[in-house]
């Protein structure tokens, strides 16, 4: 068994190798500081799974995280981070992760989610998956980004980082008017006024 451990600090890096291993000592683990460098070793080798960090120096990890599977969609990966669940384990599970891990998680819980995810499973808390329930029965409410589509959502983080609509529409090859239409949607389902708001709202929960 393979697995890629991928986070921007050593220690943190360190630990899960340390847990890994105690639960599987057969196994090869090899650790990336970056998503580039993720992105490169997943691609020259068979993985069986990737432990990833949502907040990396140098891309988003949901990005890569989209990135990995669209190369390799079979490729498990469980996502951690130390932003409450709500920010984004939806979102990461949409995009393709095998599980969603806050990183104040006792390590038996990332054995439990190691295993769950390797034999083909898919890993959330309790309390995620009631909030999870709660909301496809409607009785729960989502945080405001997770009502923005996968488009819209990737404008909103573009526009939060200060680009203007023409870059936007330049970057993901649309017109300025479709990428204003977005915006104007965007504001609306997120209950915002300007992109004063949508900044100040993305730094808090960190999604630039």
């Amino acid at each position: 068994m393979k697995i890629l451990i991928t986070d921007d600090h050593p220690v943190v890096r360190r630990g899960i190798r340390h847990i890994i291993a105690e639960q599987y000592p057969e196994c090869t683990i090899d650790e990336a500081p970056s998503g580039s460098s993720a992105f490169k070793m997943t691609q020259n080798s068979d993985y069986d799974l990737v432990v990833m960090d949502i907040s990396l120096p140098d891309e988003n990890g949901i990005d890569l995280l989209r990135r990995i599977k669209e190369r390799k969609p079979a490729l498990p990966v469980l996502m951690m981070s130390i932003l409450p669940e709500e920010h984004y384990a939806i979102r990461a599970l949409k995009s393709g992760a095998s599980g969603y891990l806050p990183k104040e998680s006792a390590p038996d819980e990332l054995i439990n989610a190691l295993r769950k995810v390797l034999s083909g499973g898919i890993y959330v808390s309790q309390a995620l998956g009631e909030q999870m329930a709660m909301i496809l029965q409607g009785e729960g409410n989502a945080v405001p980004h997770e009502t923005l589509s996968e488009r819209e959502f990737q404008i909103m983080r573009m526009i939060a980082s200060g680009k203007k609509l023409k870059t936007i529409g330049e970057e993901l090859s649309l017109s300025i008017k479709t990428v204003s239409t977005h915006r104007t949607r965007i504001l609306s389902k997120m209950k915002m006024n300007n992109n004063a708001e949508l900044t100040a709202y993305a730094l808090q929960n960190r999604l630039i």
